[in-house]
C-alpha cells in the first residue's frame, strides 16, 4: 500500500509549477446493471492530507462512510453528479462516464486549475488535465473523489432498494450478481435499470 508521501507525487508536481487548485475526478457505478453513473470532483487542501485516503474499493463501508464525510467537510470544494440509465442507454456508458466527470468538473463552486482523471479517459474541459490509470490508488485526489463518489452512490442504491425491494439493491448496488440477475428474471427489470445492459434477461 502506498503511503500518503506517494499519493501526493502527482500533486507535488503540480504544485511545484505554481498550480494551486488540483481537482481529482473518478466515477462508480460503469458495471451495474442499474442505477446511475455517479461522479465526484474534489479540490483538496495539500498540506494537510486526511490519513487513510485509498482506492475506494479497498475500504470497507464503514471506513469509506468516515472518510467521505471528513473529505467533503475539509474540501476547498466538490461536486457530486449522476447520469441516469436512460442516459445512459442512449449514448453507452463510457459517453455517459465521460458527460458525468465533465459535468463534477464543472459543477465546482472553484474553477480548477488542474485535473486529474481516474483511467485512461480525456474530458471535453477547457482545464489542463492528466488520465492516470489506476489512478484512485495512485492519487490522493483521485482516491478522495473515489470516495465520495463511491459513499454517495451505495447510499442512493439502498435508497433505491426501498423503492424497489423484490431486487435487493442493498445487498449488489444494482451489480450481476446471482440474486439480482434472478429478481430480473423473476420480476422484470424496473425504471433504474439499464436496458442496454439486461437485454437478455428481458
Amino acid at each position: 500500500m502506498l503511503d500518503l508521501i506517494d499519493k501526493l507525487k502527482y500533486e507535488r508536481e503540480l504544485r511545484a509549477q505554481g498550480i494551486e487548485y488540483i481537482c481529482g475526478v473518478d466515477e462508480v457505478g460503469r458495471g451495474p446493471l442499474a442505477g446511475p453513473v455517479v461522479c465526484a470532483a474534489v479540490i483538496m487542501p495539500l498540506d494537510t492530507p486526511i490519513d487513510g485516503v485509498d482506492d475506494s474499493k479497498k475500504l470497507n463501508e464503514k471506513k469509506r462512510e468516515t472518510l467521505a464525510e471528513t473529505i467533503k467537510k475539509n474540501a476547498i470544494a466538490y461536486a457530486i453528479c449522476r447520469v441516469e440509465p436512460s442516459i445512459i442507454d442512449e449514448i453507452n456508458i463510457l459517453e455517459a462516464t465521460k458527460l458525468c466527470m465533465k459535468n463534477a468538473v464543472e459543477t465546482l463552486a472553484i474553477k480548477p486549475q488542474f485535473v486529474l482523471v481516474d483511467g485512461n479517459m480525456k474530458l471535453d474541459i477547457d482545464i489542463p488535465q492528466k488520465s492516470i490509470i489506476k489512478g484512485d490508488y495512485l492519487s490522493y485526489t483521485i482516491g478522495a473523489a473515489s470516495i465520495v463518489a463511491k459513499h454517495f452512490r451505495d447510499k442512493l442504491m439502498c435508497d433505491y432498494a426501498v423503492q424497489y425491494p423484490q431486487y435487493a439493491f442493498e445487498k449488489h448496488k444494482g451489480y450481476g450478481t446471482k440474486i439480482h440477475i434472478q429478481a430480473i428474471v423473476d420480476h422484470g427489470i424496473c425504471p433504474i435499470h439499464r436496458r442496454s445492459f439486461t437485454k437478455k434477461w428481458q
